[in-house]
């Protein structure tokens, strides 16, 4: 790791996740009663496992009738404005320094420009004026574009991204896989990057975030998408992901463990287009992993028990999100561990 920087595996983070409510200004208009009956559940399942949830929301009586029914106790409720509910993408990137924490607030643009952001990219700094985050945590780095989703750490200086998104040109102009590597050690840390070439999900917006396809887990594991159905059209881009996957190594020079796990049988839309269902995307925190899963028995039991494996002392938390995939997104998308409590403020 580089000048003592070290960017927070997801498993170490201990503080409250980061949610943002659906509302009649986001793209969930069309179906925000059942958009709304997600985020219940969602918030259900966290705060009954002991989680504590920050919630952003337009108007907060609102937003409590709204959630009528749903356990609230462990809810900070935050006015704020925002886009959409995707906090994965713009909420803080939490590492440490020199033995601090710090906050990072990279530049969101809506996964390279595709959707609008202007609310979404001021999120962490509206945090941090309001006194919500500690002072002296926040860092100001949104000139340079990375979204939560897109990369994944061991905690140990190892980060795991896709090429697709990362030097994208609508991101930070197309840069180099030199120069944004140099970006991401000098922010982050990191001193070991993994470029995966490979892995693409139909429907999916964000030009392949790492979060739905590979996840690191402790003990030197990989978790990954893969695809046996040799008929379903993403199984040739799935199955060179997973030989790239078996060519990498780690900082020792050693292969990682690699989990497989199933693809979802496809999820279409209203109007037959396939929706991005993955189990990559679920949250993990010291205690529980929330486990997206999509009313698909076999598959769902086989997932979380792919999961259980990697996480042998987590208890895993099955939550349907088959109204997430509707925008085209799932769990880990919708969530973010902040590395601070506003309680303790």
């Amino acid at each position: 790791m580089k000048d003592d920087i070290r960017y927070i595996a997801e498993w170490e983070l201990d503080g409250p996740v980061l949610l943002a409510l659906p509302h009649a200004d986001t793209d969930w208009a069309d179906i925000l009663p059942e958009a709304l009956d997600q985020y219940a559940r969602l918030i259900d399942a966290l705060v009954s496992h002991g989680e504590k949830v920050v919630l952003l929301v337009p108007d907060e009586s609102e937003a409590r009738a709204a959630l009528c029914g749903c356990p609230l106790d462990g809810v900070t409720f935050v006015e704020m404005p925002t886009n959409d509910t995707w906090t994965r993408d713009y909420g803080p990137i939490a590492l440490e320094r020199h033995g601090r924490v710090r906050a990072l607030d990279f530049g969101f643009n809506g996964w390279g420009l595709k959707f609008a952001a202007d609310r979404d990219n001021l999120v962490n700094l509206n945090m941090s004026r309001s006194g919500l985050m500690p002072v002296g945590m926040y860092r100001n780095r949104r000139d340079f574009i990375l979204e939560g989703g897109s990369i994944e750490t061991d905690g140990h200086g190892t980060l795991l991204t896709t090429s697709r998104c990362l030097l994208s040109p609508n991101r930070n102009g197309g840069g180099t896989r030199a120069e944004v590597g140099e970006e991401l050690t000098r922010e982050l840390g990191v001193d070991h990057i993994l470029w995966l070439d490979y892995g693409a999900l139909i429907g999916d917006d964000t030009d392949s975030h790492i979060d739905t396809l590979c996840r690191m887990a402790p003990g030197n594991t990989i978790l990954f998408t893969g695809c046996r159905d040799m008929d379903d059209p993403q199984f040739e881009e799935l199955l060179h992901m997973r030989a790239q996957l078996s060519m990498f190594r780690n900082a020792e020079g050693e292969p990682f463990n690699l989990l497989e796990l199933p693809l979802p049988a496809a999820v279409y839309d209203e109007e037959g287009n396939r929706l991005p269902a993955t189990y990559a995307n679920y949250l993990v925190t010291p205690r529980a992993i929330y486990m997206p899963v999509y009313g698909q028995p076999e598959n769902d039991r086989l997932a979380c028990e792919m999961v259980r494996v990697a996480f042998p002392d987590h208890e895993v938390v099955p939550v349907d999100c088959v109204t997430l995939t509707k925008q085209h997104g799932s769990l880990h998308c919708s969530t973010m561990t902040l590395p601070f409590s506003p309680e303790k403020l």
